[in-house]
């Protein structure tokens, strides 16, 4: 078939890595411009460049124009297959190939459409996340699904786990998704819309701890957060401390959310927690950190006194 691409970052660079080895004709390359948004720079594998490399034309835009449909008409694509755009695609750009547009996204949709899926899926406890490769409509990431494919999310996963068993789905889910299209068999499934949800892409404020949430969710955070993404933070005495490393405390405190209270294991406990008053809670062991100085220390070197409180400002 005739295939354009558009895509941006490392899952546009791995879905048209493998357009370009499944044997299909790709005829057009559509990418953004690089971005100096903190989450945009991770993961940046150049689209272009690939492009580039294997004669593949090249489109740089931040959302569709006339002039973009204008290449696709002369390109005349059979199909269309998009990951990571990260602007909306209108009617008729996704309808004009004969075989529409497959949308590939990192969530196991209905759920976490939108951006950061494997973050935000993360913080809130999720057992599996994956790919699904749908076909795309006029509402975002709502098009019935053509595969899924899922990934268990373990005890001590970070983002970046995720992240590279995720990215290693979209080859396989890619060429078996086309191939299915192709061969007529592809029989796709609506999704059930009563379980959708939908996330807004992550900044920066969103990794600001806040001491009220259970110790078990601020632990996730940590790891949701871990470098390369920008770490989970909060203030100690008016300086930002990055959070590296973190566990659910064993026993049970209680006081204010944020106190400094007592070391446990190699790291020191803060008390967490909507219910902290009560005691009946675990705390946040907070085992490593990075300064504002860009230093990487053990919580002990930093929190050398018990007492005082850690802050959300």
């Amino acid at each position: 078939m005739r295939v354009a691409m558009f895509g941006y970052q490392t899952w546009g660079h791995r879905t048209l890595q493998a357009l370009l080895e499944s044997g299909h004709d790709v005829v057009l390359a559509v990418t953004h411009p690089r971005s100096e948004h903190a989450y945009e720079k991770i993961w940046d594998d150049s689209v272009a460049g690939l492009a580039a490399g294997h004669g593949v034309p090249v489109l740089l835009r931040a959302r569709p124009d006339d002039e973009l449909v204008t290449a696709l008409k002369e390109a005349e694509p059979d199909i269309i297959v998009a990951n990571n755009w990260r602007t909306w695609i209108p009617p008729e750009i996704f309808g004009l190939p004969r075989h529409g547009t497959l949308n590939v996204h990192d969530s196991l949709l209905p759920a976490y459409a939108g951006f950061s899926p494997l973050i935000w899926a993360l913080i809130n406890g999720e057992e599996e996340v994956g790919v699904t490769a749908h076909l795309m409509d006029g509402e975002l990431d709502a098009g019935d699904i053509v595969l899924q494919r899922a990934v268990r999310v373990g005890p001590s996963d970070t983002a970046t786990d995720l992240f590279h068993r995720t990215v290693a789905l979209i080859g396989p889910i890619v060429r078996d998704a086309l191939a299915l299209i192709e061969s007529g068999r592809a029989a796709p499934v609506a999704q059930d819309r009563s379980k959708a949800s939908f996330f807004h892409k992550r900044s920066v404020e969103d990794s600001r701890i806040v001491w009220t949430w259970p110790a078990e969710d601020i632990e996730r955070l940590v790891r949701a957060q871990s470098d390369p993404y920008p770490n989970a933070f909060t203030f100690y005495r008016g300086e930002r401390i990055r959070v590296l490393r973190a566990s659910v405390s064993k026993g049970l405190y209680g006081g204010t959310p944020g106190r400094v209270f007592i070391r446990e294991g190699d790291g020191v406990v803060i008390v967490a927690g909507p219910e902290a008053r009560r005691g009946r809670g675990h705390g946040l062991v907070i085992e490593q950190v990075r300064t504002e100085s860009g230093a990487d220390l053990p919580a002990t070197e930093v929190f050398r006194t018990m007492g005082g409180y850690l802050t959300d400002r």
